[in-house]
């Protein structure tokens, strides 16, 4: 059976570090509680103390899976609108979740709910795991007194962007291992095979053609460590250099908008920007979420310095009064669809829904994208 370590206050007030044997989580904390014990911090004894470090610096720096947050928050939606209490909906999907670090914030979040903090509040001390776009959603939603509206409209954006991710990541993986199968093929044989062919070419003192002495000279290169390990640290060091640069404000802004303009990929990557741009803006503007705070929020979420620039100006424009579609237009980056389609939003009252249409036109988009590229790509890999 499971052992559980645990801090808890007793009914004196003292503060209490022991051990605790359950068959789950839950079944601990509810003992615990039927002892009259406040239960503050309760985990899983790991094999031993190293190994207990180890996994504590592990689930602290890791991230929680995207598709485990996906799920909990539909089903928390589904919960809520079925008139569940809270703490109870919480207390049940953490049990249910199979996320270990999932499973310790909504531990926590239950914990901070019962004892008088807002579902936002809670959130919000658990920034790794929860955006500020989660958070804001439903803070709003709190406010406004539609909690279950709003986080049916959040899980409805995540199942879509995780989607849009998933289609996205799928098509490409094919071409992916294509060329990682071709790249090391090439490499078995210039590696071992080549070098038959070279001894047999050099003992018949031929003149050969250019390419067939580029290919003999790069066999040999290949296998002298001389040229080899030098090769080989060049190029770390150059990916290292490289890495630190993108990571500079300049760097990133280039990068980014190498991204958006690559041939073939960045068309792909502009498309799937502006979808996720949309869906992230009229999700916060019909869960109540002020539109300044809401083109905030949708700039640091991006990921992409030359959205957030453009989200910059369009804040800009909204303090002297101007509208969203001129500097959607100016940017250079959304069609002239986009921007028609947002000033008609701007001007009947009904951007959210606007934005939400646009979003659903580029998700197909770059499912027709996808396809495309990934017929061109297959010929080409094979």
């Amino acid at each position: 059976m499971p052992v559980f370590v645990y801090e808890a206050r007793d009914a004196a007030g003292q503060l209490k570090k022991d051990k605790i044997d359950a068959p789950n989580m839950r079944m601990a904390t509810q003992r615990l509680q039927e002892q009259k014990m406040a239960v503050i911090n309760i985990k899983e004894q790991s094999g031993g103390m190293a190994q207990a470090d180890v996994l504590g610096w592990y689930q602290k720096f890791k991230k929680v899976n995207e598709q485990a947050l996906t799920v909990f928050s539909r089903q928390f939606a589904t919960m809520i609108n079925a008139g569940l209490a809270m703490v109870r909906c919480l207390d049940i999907l953490s049990e249910q979740t199979e996320d270990k670090k999932l499973q310790q914030t909504l531990i926590q979040v239950r914990r901070d709910v019962e004892g008088g903090s807002t579902l936002s509040n809670a959130l919000s001390k658990h920034p790794t795991v929860f955006s500020t776009l989660y958070i804001s959603m439903v803070k709003a939603g709190e406010m406004g007194g539609v909690l279950d509206e709003v986080l049916e409209r959040l899980a409805g954006f995540m199942e879509k962007d995780f989607a849009l991710k998933k289609k996205v990541k799928s098509a490409l993986t094919y071409p992916v291992v294509i060329l990682v199968m071709a790249l090391g093929i090439v490499f078995f044989l210039v590696t071992y095979i080549l070098p038959t062919f070279v001894t047999l070419f050099e003992g018949m003192n031929l003149d050969l053609p250019l390419p067939t002495r580029i290919l003999i000279g790069s066999t040999k290169a290949v296998r002298n460590p001389m040229i080899l390990f030098p090769l080989i640290a060049l190029l770390v060091v150059g990916g290292v250099f490289i890495n630190r640069y993108i990571n500079t404000p300049l760097g990133k802004k280039q990068y980014d908008l190498l991204k958006l303009n690559i041939p073939v990929f960045g068309l792909l990557n502009k498309k799937v920007a502006i979808s996720r741009f949309c869906r992230t803006l009229g999700t916060l503007l019909s869960s109540g979420v002020p539109i300044m705070q809401a083109l905030e929020i949708v700039g640091k979420a991006s990921g992409n310095e030359i959205i957030a620039m453009t989200v910059g100006k369009i804040r800009e424009s909204i303090r002297e009064g101007e509208s969203i579609a001129s500097p959607l237009g100016a940017s250079g980056m959304f069609p002239p669809m986009v921007t028609q389609m947002v000033a008609v939003g701007e001007e009947t009252g009904n951007l959210d829904a606007m934005l939400a249409k646009i979003s659903d036109f580029y998700d197909t988009e770059v499912e027709y994208l996808l396809s495309s590229l990934t017929s061109m790509l297959e010929p080409i890999m094979i």
